[in-house]
């Protein structure tokens, strides 16, 4: 009896393994958003941020996870971006060191300034952690449109971001 049940979970453990890995999150169309958030940690989630804040995707940007010590005229020489941009419609979030703590960032900026609809930009395999983090902390009645870089992630990125993705969702299941 114990031996099928370790089976069971198992076998449950591997489907939600392979459902994770198989169908990751995708970018999204053009639609309007209040605010574009893109979360610090992998190639081309600025660019794409970039890329939408000048197509009017969005008036403004929160860039979260930012380093202290960069500048945003380095990253505006970094992205080949016009500083007139950074200056008027880019904030670089530094308080976020993780992803928990980018929702926290997130939720704080947007709350600021009423922003009602958001776009959150990060890899495909981070998507529905981040996007699941963020959550927990935005109210329920500000949209929240998942807008995923694609990459091209190994089986052990998949695996460990497939663990902590399941370790959240018990932790905040059981309140933690």
């Amino acid at each position: 009896m114990i031996s099928r049940l370790i089976g069971f979970i198992l076998l449950l453990y591997a489907l939600g393994f392979a459902w994770f890995s198989i169908w990751l999150p995708q970018p999204l169309d053009l639609r309007s958003t209040d605010a574009i958030v893109v979360l610090t940690g992998g190639a081309g989630r600025i660019d794409r941020g970039l890329a939408l804040l000048q197509e009017g995707a969005a008036k403004k940007m929160l860039i979260s996870g930012v380093d202290r010590s960069v500048r945003p005229h380095e990253l505006a020489l970094r992205y080949k971006a016009p500083e007139k941009l950074f200056e008027c419609c880019i904030t670089l979030g530094r308080e976020a060191i993780d992803t928990r703590s980018n929702a926290i960032e997130t939720a704080h900026w947007l709350e600021r300034r009423g922003y009602d609809t958001v776009r959150l930009i990060t890899s495909d395999w981070h998507m529905r952690r981040a996007a699941f983090e963020l959550r927990q902390t935005l109210p329920r009645e500000v949209v929240l449109v998942y807008d995923a870089v694609p990459t091209r992630p190994s089986l052990s990125t998949l695996f460990r971001e497939y663990n902590k993705y399941g370790l959240r969702r018990i932790a905040a299941l059981i309140g933690i």
